[in-house]
């Protein structure tokens, strides 16, 4: 930990995206009843309670520009349709080409809102077409998001034609997502997908950013960072789940153990000795050593002990947990690949493990898991570019590590391209590196140009302190954190 003292670490607040005409409809395509012997879950429980409602004071959107020529005949919609609120831009000199945008985690409230893509400028000055939903659903409903985000792009003529403009069906449909969404965007691109979804379509490309291409891996990091944070702190849990109350209970005694001043300094820095393996724990549950992780520690503290206490239904998506653990290898004197040292054998032993209960997210009858997969295994030979910021702890990169391996496994590692960015939270990239990877993802399918990316699996690359600077582009609306972060070497 000495080379830590060099540095000046900064506390980073983590943004969680996350990130005229109407075509409605009061039915929800959601509602599929339990099997006789399935109890039904607390999230269709919220869903046919009518919990969840459209916020459609939300959906308008206004010129990109105002006053600017270009866009004066750009057609602008917005609505609702089974259930979920859509907006949509189609440019006078639409290119015939459809790119649907997925947004990332709404938490879980009642309001049902939706983004515009952050590369809206860039699509409407190369003719595309655009849509993007609010889901039927918030809470982490990934499978809602891909059927809705797919039966709104297969209604988009529908819709145009209610609002006065005809156009053809689209000659090829992208998708692209943040968070959330980047898990909606890989999965629907699954042949699994293909096979069982109730809306599919044939993306031709697909950019997933930040997002989450390990699916339930997701949660059993955050399992197994709260099961290492009790164990540290000498209150290791006995089971899984662990209670709310308990796990609060062992939350505040680790904050009291593994740091100094917990409220006043959550950086490495405040670690105490018997919180430094913390430290890198964290960082191989993340994705190995790398830079921005150091500056990124503090700030994802409150967010990741917010999970504490989950039971591994993703908060009743699902009804028995799925989470798993047991795979999972702490580590905090040593580098993955190498031999545990004895006080890590004696960690890894000492743990208690999570383990999910068997068939929680099986295959269905009546459509897709209840978490769809990303298992690597494309419905088709199509190019796939995603980036990811290093510095996330929320979503890590170990998400996009994961998606390689798996993609690698059945055969299509060839057509993924993975970049990352030097930045230390959540989806937090600028516009020009929203851009530039949809445009790569877009060369790549058009023009056969297969773009550069960086080798995620490659641990002396990522542990380069230059590591990320090649697609790393600063700008707006970033500016002011970059300038905190270290600076890229010659």
């Amino acid at each position: 930990m000495n080379k830590l003292k060099k540095t000046a670490y900064i506390g980073l607040a983590v943004s969680a995206l996350a990130l005229s005409g109407c075509l409605s409809s009061s039915s929800s395509s959601n509602r599929t009843a339990p099997t006789p012997d399935e109890p039904v879950r607390a999230q269709q429980e919220r869903i046919d309670d009518g919990f969840f409602v459209v916020n459609e004071a939300q959906l308008p959107f206004a010129s990109l520009a105002a006053g600017v020529p270009a866009y004066d005949n750009t057609s602008r919609w917005w609505g609702v349709l089974d259930g979920a609120g859509y907006r949509i831009e189609v440019p006078e000199n639409w290119n015939g080409h459809l790119v649907m945008y997925a947004h990332g985690f709404r938490g879980e409230g009642p309001d049902l809102t939706v983004d515009s893509p952050p590369m809206r400028q860039y699509l409407l000055d190369n003719g595309f077409a655009w849509a993007a939903s609010t889901y039927s659903a918030n809470f982490y409903d990934v499978r809602v998001g891909v059927e809705d985000t797919n039966k709104l792009a297969l209604a988009f003529t529908d819709i145009a034609a209610a609002n006065g403009r005809t156009l053809a069906e689209p000659d090829k449909y992208y998708i692209t997502g943040v968070s959330m969404g980047g898990h909606i965007a890989g999965a629907a691109i699954e042949l699994e997908t293909q096979q069982t979804a109730n809306n599919f379509v044939p993306y031709a490309g697909a950019a997933p950013m930040c997002g989450v291409m390990g699916d339930t891996a997701l949660f059993d990091y955050f399992t197994a960072y709260g099961l290492a944070l009790y164990q540290l702190a000498g209150v290791g849990a006995d089971s899984f789940p662990v209670p709310l109350d308990e796990a609060i209970e062992k939350r505040d005694i680790a904050r009291e153990v593994l740091w100094t001043d917990y409220a006043a300094n959550k950086t490495p820095l405040g670690l105490t000795l018997a919180g430094q393996p913390l430290f890198p724990i964290l960082q191989n549950l993340t994705g190995g050593p790398r830079p921005i992780y150091a500056q990124a520690f503090g700030g994802f503290q409150d967010l990741l002990q917010g999970f504490l206490g989950s039971d591994g239904t993703i908060t009743g998506i699902l009804n028995d947990s799925v989470v798993d653990t047991t795979s999972t290898v702490y580590r905090f004197e040593t580098l993955p690949g190498q031999t545990l040292s004895a006080n890590e054998q004696a960690f890894n032993q000492s743990i208690i493990q999570a383990e999910a209960v068997p068939g929680a997210n099986a295959l269905r009858q009546d459509g897709l898991r209840w978490i769809p997969k990303v298992n690597g295994e494309l419905y088709a030979e199509i190019p796939v570019v995603t980036v990811h910021t290093l510095g996330d702890l929320f979503v890590p990169i170990s998400m996009q590590q994961i998606y390689r391996q798996n993609l690698e496994a059945n055969g299509f590692g060839d057509w993924l391209v993975q970049r990352a960015i030097r930045a230390p939270g959540h989806c937090d990239f600028s516009i020009a590196e929203f851009t530039a990877t949809f445009d790569a993802m877009i060369q790549w399918e058009q023009n056969g140009i297969k773009p550069g990316g960086d080798d995620l699996l490659d641990q002396a690359q990522m542990a380069d302190s230059n590591f990320g600077c090649t697609y790393t582009i600063d700008g707006f609306p970033q500016e002011v954190v970059r300038s905190l972060m270290p600076a890229c070497t010659p």
